[in-house]
């Protein structure tokens, strides 16, 4: 990937004001209904609906179907401008807005592989014996990049029991199902061995659920030097508290976006010492300037994150931290 697609690295913030210890109710797209002993704080009779429903969204089904990876995040890297040209296929009326969406859903799930990518080259190095853990699987995308980029051992984790046997079905097309296998259970308990991994991901599932029962998860999930790398949105606490695109991005989507002081904060408590920091933010921009030309697959959240982007109040981040 060239330098263009990747953000600048930047310094983890100078402790702010602690957060405040009683925080709204949280869900997670990454829990699974395995009892657990441990609060979640899940929500779930809230956000249940909410997960059926983006099960069934274009944005996360349309683009995966060009080459079986599902990934149910968003992009970074530059755009291709020249696939909105009306005559480059010749195409008349209808056939040629068909020729245009297609073009822009290939065009944004190049980008989304593109983040797919970016967060794997971090895992690494890995051999074909490790096993590496996916919070948050979704539908497996992203445990399948890391599979045919490394040929590890690759467990996904999801609430979903629909995604966890679309995912299944999906390895097995691939005959990689002896190595990847995705699981209907909560990222908070997974009930998988201590230990065990040499790395492990969320990618953009954090906001989900409370940072410190997520990372001391990851903690004994990991082995000693085992490597954690997380790709997020966060609001930036040096100019304050959220901003309102924040809280309108956390009422589209269900979630609590944390402040990005807490991921530092978190991570030190639980072992996982960061070595790479990456500002994502630029990047991503052009992603969501073209899904805004996509009639057929807005949300109608796409001005809200580019305003959050361009007022530096809401940042993309890439973290990578190994576990001591």
């Amino acid at each position: 990937m060239s330098s263009s697609t990747v953000g600048s690295p930047v310094t983890p913030p100078a402790s702010t004001a602690s957060r405040k210890s009683s925080e709204s109710s949280r869900t997670a797209t990454a829990w699974g209904t395995r009892p657990s002993a441990r609060p979640t704080r899940c929500g779930s009779a809230r956000y249940g609906p909410r997960l059926r429903n983006a099960e069934e969204n274009p944005v996360n089904l349309e683009l995966g179907k060009i080459d079986d990876l599902y990934h149910h995040h968003y992009g970074i890297g530059d755009v291709d401008w020249s696939i909105l040209d009306e005559d480059r296929d010749g195409g008349r009326d209808g056939d040629g807005a068909a020729m245009r969406r297609d073009r822009i859903t290939a065009e944004l799930h190049r980008l989304e592989q593109a983040q797919a990518d970016l967060l794997a080259s971090h895992l690494g190095p890995l051999s074909r014996a490790d096993r590496v853990f996916d919070a948050g699987c979704g539908r497996g995308g992203g445990s399948a990049v890391a599979h045919l980029r490394y040929e590890c051992h690759t467990d996904g984790v999801t609430i979903s029991r629909k995604q966890a046997d679309f995912a299944n079905a999906q390895a097995r097309t691939r005959n990689i199902d002896d190595k990847v296998r995705y699981h209907h259970r909560n990222m908070l308990d997974t009930g998988l061995p201590s230990d065990a991994y040499a790395a492990s991901w969320n990618n953009e599932s954090t906001m989900y659920v409370e940072l410190d029962l997520l990372f001391a998860e990851h903690a004994r999930l990991l082995r000693r030097g085992g490597r954690y790398v997380t790709i997020t949105g966060c609001y930036n606490d040096a100019y304050g508290r959220a901003s309102r695109e924040v809280s309108l991005i956390n009422a589209h989507y269900i979630c609590d976006i944390h402040p990005r002081s807490e991921y530092f904060r978190a991570m030190a408590r639980n072992r996982l010492v960061p070595v790479h920091v990456q500002d994502l933010s630029a990047d991503t921009i052009p992603y969501w300037e073209l899904r805004k030309q996509a009639d057929h697959l807005v949300t109608g959240i796409e001005e809200t994150f580019l305003s959050a982007y361009e007022n530096g109040r809401f940042q993309y981040l890439l973290i990578a931290a190994d576990r001591v």
